[in-house]
């Protein structure tokens, strides 16, 4: 069984960079104790603990559209839909093995366990 350490993924709205270029595909990868320890000694989050997730994310985040390095600066022009479909995706597969959630059959009732996409329609 091989580990999967890269994830998917297709923001709700879109990150727009200074070029007026939308950016919705991309990937995360899973966190290591070593993203989270420089994320703390960060100046900016000992200044503002709100900070932690912004530079956090933008440790993970491999890509987002043509982009291949994010900022927390970068974070903080999300629209917030997006930083919090991040931030859910980030605690779902660093917390979990396989990321999977429940649901129900709109049709039959029926519930059931299914892998969790992070690559929606739209």
């Amino acid at each position: 069984m091989q580990l999967q350490t890269v994830y998917p993924f297709r923001l709700p709205k879109g990150y727009i960079d200074s070029d007026g270029n939308l950016h919705r595909e991309g990937t995360m990868r899973l966190a290591t104790a070593g993203d989270e320890l420089r994320a703390l000694r960060d100046p900016r989050v000992k200044a503002d603990e709100s900070y932690l997730n912004a530079v956090l994310l933008s440790q993970v985040i491999v890509s987002l559209g043509t982009i291949s390095q994010m900022t927390p600066e970068m974070m903080e022009g999300l629209f917030i839909a997006d930083m919090e479909y991040l931030q859910t995706m980030y605690d779902t597969i660093n917390k979990s093995e396989k990321p999977q959630i429940q649901v129900t059959c709109p049709y039959c009732g029926k519930q059931f366990t299914d892998s969790l996409n992070f690559q929606g329609a739209g």
